[in-house]
């Protein structure tokens, strides 16, 4: 008689009493014994046998309420503290503008948009070394910049228009929105744009540092901000183009 055939033996033993009085003890008896037998026979074989006794186990205890199942400890956790964003290193800090500040008009509460120029670096166009920033300027004086435009070669003062920035469209919409705007070089009295055949005249003012260069830009209210313009013209004193 092999161990399976024991302990079932061990089981019929107990057929005849009421399911909610069968020996326990008889059964757990044999097979501690058939599990101590196969514990001799081998490690492999020793966990054969306790899956098997675990089995027999669960079906005996079938008719039994079920047991409330162990709750796990809780877990300690550290309370979320939000993390202050880094200050401005010199690395992040605001560039600095070369020459005045252009004040657009524009407000968007306790901020003013205004223009400026930056110095920039670009590696083998030494000809460019300025960009149009459309920033914002608090009651303070505090400058945070939003859009630069720049040349990406040639030279940033050759006559006519330069480099203009468009509120670009993307996941992460800039806030508040950008008006068109650049920068023309000559003796433009005049910048006008042209949208679905509408005329808009953009305002302008002359740089500090060369009144050659003209900043312009567009009122919102006049080109929705991100509109892209179908042409745009300069024109001198005398109403000629440029």
């Amino acid at each position: 008689m092999n161990e399976v055939e024991q302990l079932r033996q061990a089981m019929r033993a107990t057929e005849r009493a009421p399911r909610g009085a069968l020996d326990l003890g008889t059964i757990m008896r044999e097979g501690r014994r058939i599990r101590r037998r196969r514990q001799l026979a081998g490690a492999g074989r020793a966990a054969l046998s306790v899956a098997v006794v675990l089995g027999v186990a669960v079906g005996v205890l079938g008719d039994r309420p079920p047991q409330p199942e162990p709750q796990p400890a809780p877990v300690a956790t550290a309370p979320a503290h939000p993390t202050a964003a880094p200050g401005p290193t010199e690395g992040t800090q605001e560039p600095r503008p070369v020459g005045d500040v252009v004040d657009s008009g524009i407000r968007y509460g306790g901020e003013e948009r205004v223009f400026y120029f930056v110095r920039v670096d670009l590696p083998r166009q030494p000809r460019v070394t300025i960009g149009l920033v459309a920033g914002r300027r608090t009651a303070d004086g505090t400058l945070t910049s939003d859009f630069l435009a720049n040349d990406v070669e040639g030279s940033d003062r050759r006559p006519g228009f330069h480099a203009i920035g468009y509120d670009q469209a993307g996941p992460v919409p800039t806030k508040p929105q950008v008006p068109t705007f650049g920068y023309f070089v000559g003796p433009a009295q005049r910048i006008v744009g042209t949208v679905d055949g509408r005329q808009i005249t953009a305002r302008q003012a002359r740089w500090s540092e060369d009144p050659q260069v003209v900043i312009f830009w567009f009122e919102p209210r006049k080109l929705a901000p991100g509109t892209p313009l179908d042409g745009i013209v300069a024109r001198d004193v005398r109403g000629r183009k440029l």
